[in-house]
């Protein structure tokens, strides 16, 4: 053992103290408050559950960061500190306790680091004045109700056992704590338990929302209240929403939409707007941006079904006239009118940073549109026009004028027409055609990170990239 890593006097001592189960609850009445994190940090490490009941009860920080202890979820640890709020809603409030906020969420939490492992610096005179003024807020500020914060994310069908026991522990306490959601991941779960969950955690404290629900319309009308309540809502992602072909077209189906597409009026905070495979909305596009009250900073509608007067409206909408991210990936753009998506891009040229038109089906002639706009993105640090047939002049051109916009860190072009023969990809000509395109761009600027990808596969689903070293597909090196 090197002199670096001998355990101080005090880290001996907390061991020595922990090791006795009673004697360590019977001394955390009178424990400094510079050592209740070393140790609580040691306690929840050991799953010493009675220790850690007796010490949220008592803690004397207006913040427990639990959360960032708990790198694999474990229920008897969670049952503890709940257990723990329980016994200090349940007594006398200790003068000593300063506990404001129960924090669960899985983040990198600077407290454990200043408090948790660095002893010296826990009883700098800095840190023992910053105590001191939080022990000299008046009493009515310390007695507002206690604030448990908690993101939910899931990626099953069913709660997990620990979120399940949350839920059922919250419930009864609703009227006297306050539960906070600001991050909140539904993956494939039915829309009653989504609700069941909204009606412990306050809506308007959900700021990012990430729905892979694969609803129906009809469910999606019945979620759309608790969508119109998250008043501080910044981030929105919604994935997989399904027509009924049984309401194909009809006036029930158009209820359904414009019903959730009107909450949009209620989100003044929103963006970031996310919209993945989302078939129900093709046409009524009009709703939702006629909404938006606020400029969104991000707009992604990717695999998702549009329309030409969707795109018309685009350009229109004076939400969308600061953007700094547009994603328009999967959508086949080669059967509409491009004039739209022109216009909406020469609009924000001054803010744009990202720009994905991947697998769109452009062409020679969307390119060519594009170019005047796009050379005037000064912001712009990342591009991809992967899976879009273009030919080797155009991309010429392409590439000469992203080559004048200084911030672009990653460029994603796909490799010229001619490098196919009938859609085979011929391997030597695609070598030869990218290495000339990377060279008249080095020519201009050295890219960070630049790559001429082929079309997928047929064979292994796999692209072929020409970067700082060419990438074969699992086919081609089979071969």
């Amino acid at each position: 053992m090197s002199f670096q890593t001998l355990p101080t006097l005090v880290q001996l001592a907390l061991q020595s103290l922990l090791r006795v189960e009673a004697l360590a609850i019977s001394a955390v009445q009178d424990l400094p408050w510079v050592l209740f994190p070393p140790v609580f940090k040691e306690a929840f490490n050991h799953r010493q559950t009675n220790i850690l009941r007796a010490m949220v009860a008592v803690w004397p920080f207006p913040c427990l960061p639990v959360g960032s202890l708990m790198k694999n979820p474990h229920l008897e640890t969670l049952q503890a500190v709940l257990d723990g709020v329980d016994l200090l809603l349940t007594q006398v409030w200790p003068r000593s306790c300063k506990l404001k906020v129960v924090d669960f969420r899985a983040v990198n939490h600077n407290f454990w680091h200043v408090w948790g492992g660095a002893e010296d610096h826990a009883c700098s005179p800095q840190v023992i004045r910053k105590q001191q003024k939080l022990e000299d807020l008046p009493k009515s500020e310390e007695r507002q109700p206690l604030k448990i914060i908690v993101d939910i994310c899931l990626k099953f069908c069913r709660l997990d056992e620990c979120h399940t026991h949350l839920l059922q522990w919250a419930k009864p306490r609703k009227k006297s704590l306050q539960f906070c959601c600001p991050k909140l991941q539904m993956k494939v779960l039915p829309v009653c338990t989504i609700i069941e969950i909204l009606k412990v955690f306050e809506p308007d404290t959900i700021q990012e929302l990430e729905l892979n629900s694969r609803w129906r319309l009809e469910a999606l009308a019945h979620f759309a209240p608790y969508l119109g309540q998250m008043r501080n809502l910044q981030k929105f992602l919604m994935a997989g929403v399904y027509v009924d072909h049984c309401l194909r077209k009809t006036f029930t189906e158009m209820e359904y939409v414009h019903k959730f597409l009107s909450q949009f009026s209620k989100l003044n905070c929103l963006q970031h707007l996310y919209m993945n495979q989302v078939y129900s909305f093709s046409g009524h596009m009009d709703h939702l941006v006629r909404c938006l009250k606020n400029p969104l900073e991000t707009l992604s509608i990717t695999l998702s079904l549009v329309s030409q007067s969707d795109l018309n409206l685009l350009p229109q909408c004076q939400s969308l006239w600061q953007l700094k991210h547009l994603n328009l990936s999967g959508i086949p753009l080669f059967f509409f009118h491009f004039k739209p998506i022109q216009i909406l891009l020469e609009s924000i040229t001054a803010t744009l940073q990202t720009l994905e038109f991947e697998g769109c089906e452009l062409n020679d002639s969307h390119i060519t549109a594009l170019l005047p706009g796009l050379s005037q993105c000064s912001q712009l640090t990342k591009i991809n026009f992967y899976g879009n047939g273009i030919s080797m002049l155009v991309l010429e051109d392409l590439v000469h004028r992203t080559a004048k916009l200084r911030q672009l860190t990653h460029e994603l072009y796909p490799a010229p027409l001619e490098c196919y023969d009938n859609g085979s990809l011929i391997l030597d000509r695609f070598i030869q055609l990218c290495s000339s395109l990377m060279t008249t761009l080095r020519a201009i600027r050295q890219p960070e990170k630049v790559s001429f990808g082929a079309g997928f596969c047929s064979g292994c689903n796999e692209r072929c990239v020409y970067s700082l070293e060419i990438k074969l597909c699992s086919c081609w090196q089979s071969d």
